[in-house]
C-alpha cells in the first residue's frame, strides 16, 4: 500500500474512469460569470435585460445562460431558481 494512496484492489478500471470523470460534488462547475448570470435569471432579468447589465451581446447572454442548463442538467427557468436560492445566489 502507498502512503497516502488508497488500495482499490481489482477494481474494474472502466469503473474507475467513470469515477474519476465526475464532478467533485464540492466543487462549483460555474465560472463566476455564470454565476452572475444565473444570479440575473433568478432574480427575474430577462436575457436581453442581463446582456445589458454585464454589457455583452445578447447572444453571448443566451450562450452563457445555456451552458448554466447544461452544466447543471437544468432546463427550465423555475429549476435554475431554485438552484440559486439553494446555493445562496439570491434570497427567496
Amino acid at each position: 500500500m502507498h502512503r497516502g494512496g488508497v488500495f482499490l484492489g481489482d477494481f474494474p478500471e472502466d469503473a474507475l474512469d467513470t469515477y474519476q470523470a465526475m464532478p467533485d460534488k464540492g466543487h462549483d462547475p460555474l465560472t463566476p460569470r455564470e454565476r452572475e448570470v444565473l444570479q440575473l435569471v433568478a432574480e427575474g432579468k430577462t436575457t436581453k435585460e442581463i446582456a445589458s447589465l454585464l454589457g455583452v451581446s445578447y447572444k453571448t447572454a443566451e450562450s452563457h445562460r445555456a451552458h448554466i442548463m447544461d452544466k447543471l442538467s437544468i432546463h427550465e427557468t423555475a429549476g435554475l431558481v431554485r438552484y440559486a436560492v439553494r446555493h445562496g445566489l439570491v434570497q427567496p
